[in-house]
């Protein structure tokens, strides 16, 4: 039976964003169009009352959310981490 339990919980990153600029023979000063990168994930933790033994987190101790996608050109956003 476990009492404690020291685990390493951490968010994921944001995505990078993209630098891009617009090279079309009819718009005029072209402009910028690059994308936002996406959202990093993020770790809940929620306690339960029926829980009474912490053994569960004996073999996984660390929980990572995963990070954001890159932007890309033509205002694509990059994918949010789960």
């Amino acid at each position: 039976m476990l009492d404690k339990v020291k685990i390493r919980v951490q968010g994921g990153n944001g995505g990078d964003g993209a630098i891009s600029f617009r090279h079309e023979k009819f718009v005029p000063f072209g402009g910028p169009d690059g994308g936002d990168g996406g959202k990093g994930g993020d770790v809940i933790f929620v306690a339960d009352a029926r829980e009474t033994n912490l053994g569960k987190f004996q073999p996984q101790r660390r929980f990572k959310a995963d990070n954001g996608g890159n932007g890309g050109g033509q205002k694509k956003h990059g994918r949010n981490g789960e």
